[in-house]
């Protein structure tokens, strides 16, 4: 199930015993709506590391309300922080008004032992532990069972290399979950300065230090180097992590390629209304592809740093026609879906829901630059090939991707491996193959919750609206 190349990390084995959800079928049925989605869960956990860090109280309007945020809202409230809900304008759930962990950091936060459960979120388990490096006392972190298995070296290695007392717990000898994080003595504080990490893995891992860096007294140097002279992928992601930065006033100088300097200094209070999430939008835009129907997302930013962004580029290549008009992005489905040639290593995010596109299209594809993958929330090459497969398709893992060949699908069971992108693909290519039966749909509420409801809604016609009122 694991290409040779993958480094060890392994798809978790399909789980029987969880809910199988059928996905709607329409058949030859153009599916027509236009509806919006919740705030972008990278854009929610960002921000709610930043209010945590600010000089001030925080508010976050139209936020993601989901699995991987109520884990980083718990995350920050065992490190000091307030969080409350208070009423807003967004049909997807409430405003958040952050207080900040309390100044200094030895004091207010208490020096007693603090625990936080990741779940299955690489946001909570690269982000959260540079800041409890900031702490005084002690931090555990563990998570998911498939959490022990991602990625978590360079973030580990990093704080090593600041001088932060990392230990690793249990079983584990090597660095991943679980972990302790033991911050500083009273009174001692982070120097900084320069790093040098190998973020060949994730984008997580420069994101995760640049948002603590200006806390460090000389603030911080952020090297990437990989050995194999692989870069970043997912780049877009650091953007994102850079002006969140500078909207709250850190300076960050990113003018040299693989290098990102973060001067000391505060964080500057905030009050910011988060963008809906445009790689959850992916699955409703795949159903416009998929049927040859037509599907409008309004409140489109005309400029972002999210990879979501790409769907403009990247569904025009399977014959859509796009548009962004007043706001409102519209994608329109071909006669006839062709096969793709994409390298996707800016937004590997969206590779499931592209996949998924591939395996009814009437030409071969081959996806790129999504070697990372295999370190998602499940070894992501090998369960896409693995279902694709179970359907009657054929498709082939690669040393950096997939290659899709045309054939015809059949009922089964697309097994979602814990994995909420997984899942969303599951239900794509539900649309136009009779009898696909989603395993564990439930986990969607990673990062959305409503999705269900709201797929329901898209096929039935009812999410024509353009308020969100399908949540």
């Amino acid at each position: 199930m694991t290409h040779p190349d993958s480094g060890g990390t392994q798809a978790t084995e399909p789980t029987t015993g969880n809910s199988l959800w059928s996905a709607p079928f329409v058949g030859a049925s153009p599916v027509v709506s236009s509806l919006t989605v919740p705030g972008s869960k990278s854009l929610t956990n960002r921000w709610l590391v930043l209010a945590a860090l600010a000089d001030g109280p925080c508010r976050l309007r139209a936020p993601l309300h989901s699995r991987d945020s109520r884990l980083m809202i718990q995350a920050l409230q065992e490190l000091g922080a307030h969080v409350q809900e208070v009423d807003g304008d967004s049909p997807f759930g409430p405003d958040l008004v952050i207080t900040p962990i309390p100044r200094p950091f030895d004091a207010g936060s208490g020096s007693g032992d603090r625990s936080v459960d990741c779940g299955l979120a690489g946001t909570v388990m690269r982000f959260v532990p540079p800041l409890a490096a900031l702490l005084a006392g002690s931090t555990q972190f563990d998570g998911d069972p498939h959490a022990r298995k991602r990625p978590m070296g360079p973030v580990v290695e990093a704080l090593q290399a600041l001088g932060v007392t990392v230990e690793l717990n249990g079983d584990n000898r090597d660095a991943a979950l679980p972990f302790t994080v033991h911050g500083p003595s009273a009174g001692e504080s982070l120097v900084g300065g320069e790093l040098r990490i190998d973020a060949s893995a994730s984008s997580q891992f420069v994101s995760a230090m640049l948002l603590v860096g200006s806390q460090f007294r000389n603030g911080l140097t952020l090297v990437h180097h990989s050995p194999d002279g692989g870069g970043v992928p997912s780049m877009p992601h650091v953007d994102m992590t850079v002006e969140t930065l500078r909207h709250v006033g850190v300076v960050v100088d990113d003018s040299q390629p693989a290098r990102w300097v973060v001067s000391p200094g505060p964080v500057a209070a905030f009050d910011i209304r988060v963008e809906q999430d445009l790689s959850n939008a992916g699955p409703f835009l795949a159903a416009a592809v998929v049927t040859g129907g037509q599907v409008s997302v309004p409140h489109w930013p005309l400029e972002t740093t999210q990879g979501g962004a790409h769907w403009r580029e990247i569904l025009p290549q399977f014959g859509a026609q796009v548009e962004l008009v007043d706001g409102v992005f519209t994608v329109t489905g071909p006669r006839h879906v062709r096969g793709v040639d994409l390298d996707l290593s800016l937004a590997g995010e969206l590779a499931p829901t592209v996949a998924a596109i591939c395996t009814v299209a009437t030409t071969p594809s081959r996806l790129r630059g999504i070697a990372h993958l295999r370190g998602h929330e499940t070894d992501r090459l090998a369960a896409l090939t693995t279902e694709i497969n179970r359907l009657g398709g054929r498709a082939t893992e690669t040393e950096d991707g997939l290659v899709i060949e045309p054939a015809s699908l059949h009922a089964a069971t697309f097994f979602s491996y814990d994995d909420h992108r997984m899942a969303t693909a599951g239900a794509v290519i539900g649309l136009v193959v009779d009898g696909i039966q989603v395993e564990n749909v439930e986990t969607t509420a990673k990062t959305l919750p409503q999705f269900p409801t709201m797929w329901q809604d898209l096929v039935s016609g009812s999410s024509t609206r353009t308020t969100g009122e399908t949540a």
